[in-house]
């Protein structure tokens, strides 16, 4: 079991004060968004080891690298190959996250493969694929947590737009009541994000204006359109579901379904990918035919997860997919320590209180990272996240 040092991505929508208020530190007056914990070669964790040389710091990456199986496990490297498949995260968000999407598997291999045979730069602004896995993920709220997912009705998102009384709205209105379900969703986002931008900065300038009158169930449309004016983003945000989840509450993200975080501290795992596809409140590129291509132009219900409690105490949050799993353990002081092993590795997470995993003391927004195979005993009072490959 090592100790991670995790790096806090500084991005712009990232909140000053969240991380530090969970980290007991000062705020510096920056953004601080996300704190990564794996293996992701953009920013992995790192460890000490001990070797015949001394004590020895290396990243999570050169680690599993150096004995995939005896980190990974047999399994995990047979279904994944000689690489952590997960990244966990502490996401922060105190303005809008970029409205986004995420292929799944097929669509991402596909486009990774014709990006690659087209020559297209890794780092090029205007690449859409930058591997070729799928990108589900899975946001667990620690505070009350501002979110859109998934498209609602068209009939519910026709109400909203013609409740704000701009006339430049009216022909997505009556799209949006004229057709079919799909039909009606594709053919909106796509005038949205095709229209003139000139015109559309006026559209979404007088949105925003009518939503800060209305207040209510339009407030957040202001309030996104306060950091992205003019962005078409702030309509086609009108097309999806507002949720807002409570402290353990989460929202599972899977390929195809429209969303954007809004403000909130939560914990994040995803498989571990780069692969997002933008439809606004963002200056990068927006590649609209791919987007269009992938978009799932369905209405669902948000789905929000409650954790299914165990007897042995563990909190599990339910996903279709392998390559991770999140539960949560509630620790009491003076309770028989809560034994967590696993055939694939592991990330322990301290949220609140003071947890004890094996010999090593968490504070909240401290971590570890466990080989496949090696059991931890967990005691104290406190509140720890379990990271680990879907069985």
């Amino acid at each position: 079991m090592d100790r991670l040092s995790n790096t806090v991505r500084p991005y712009a929508w990232g909140s000053t004060t969240a991380l530090p208020a969970l980290l007991g530190i000062a705020p510096t007056g920056e953004p601080q968004a996300e704190m990564w914990m794996g293996a992701h070669p953009g920013a992995p964790s790192r460890i000490s080891r001990t070797t015949p040389e001394g004590e020895t710091e290396l990243a999570l990456t050169e680690a599993i690298a150096a004995d995939p199986e005896g980190e990974l496990g047999t399994a995990t490297v047979d279904r994944f190959g000689p690489r952590l498949p997960f990244l966990l995260k502490l996401l922060a968000a105190g303005a809008p996250l970029s409205v986004q999407v995420h292929p799944d598997l097929d669509q991402a291999r596909a486009g990774y493969a014709d990006e690659e045979a087209r020559g297209v730069p890794i780092d090029a602004p205007h690449r859409t694929y930058k591997d070729a896995n799928h990108k589900p993920e899975l946001i667990c709220a620690l505070t009350p947590f501002d979110g859109l997912c998934g498209f609602r009705r068209p009939t519910e998102a026709a109400d909203a737009m013609e409740a704000l009384g701009v006339d430049s709205l009216k022909p997505y209105v009556d799209l949006l009541r004229a057709h079919p379900e799909e039909a009606a969703l594709r053919e909106v986002l796509t005038a949205i994000l095709g229209a003139d931008p000139a015109e559309m900065a006026g559209t979404v300038a007088d949105a925003a204006a009518a939503a800060e009158r209305l207040g209510g169930a339009h407030a957040p449309y202001a309030r996104i359109a306060h950091h992205f004016p003019g962005d078409p983003g702030v309509l086609a945000a009108m097309l999806l579901n507002h949720v807002q989840l409570q402290p353990g509450e989460a929202l599972f993200l899977g390929a195809g379904v429209p969303h954007a975080y809004l403000e909130g501290l939560g914990v994040e795992i995803m498989a571990n990918s780069d692969n997002v596809l933008r439809c606004g409140l963002t200056p990068k590129h927006i590649d609209v035919p791919e987007l269009l291509r992938i978009v799932r132009f369905e209405a669902t219900e948000p789905g929000v997860l409650r954790p299914e409690a165990a007897p042995s105490g563990e909190e599990l949050y339910e996903t279709p997919v392998d390559e991770f799993a999140l539960s949560r353990y509630t620790l009491a002081s003076g309770a028989a320590p809560t034994v967590l092993t696993a055939p694939t590795p592991q990330i322990l997470l301290c949220t609140a209180g003071v947890v004890t995993a094996g010999e090593l003391a968490l504070g909240p927004g401290e971590s570890v990272y466990v080989p496949a195979g090696e059991t931890v005993e967990a005691t104290g009072s406190g509140t720890l996240f379990r990271a680990t490959v879907a069985a």
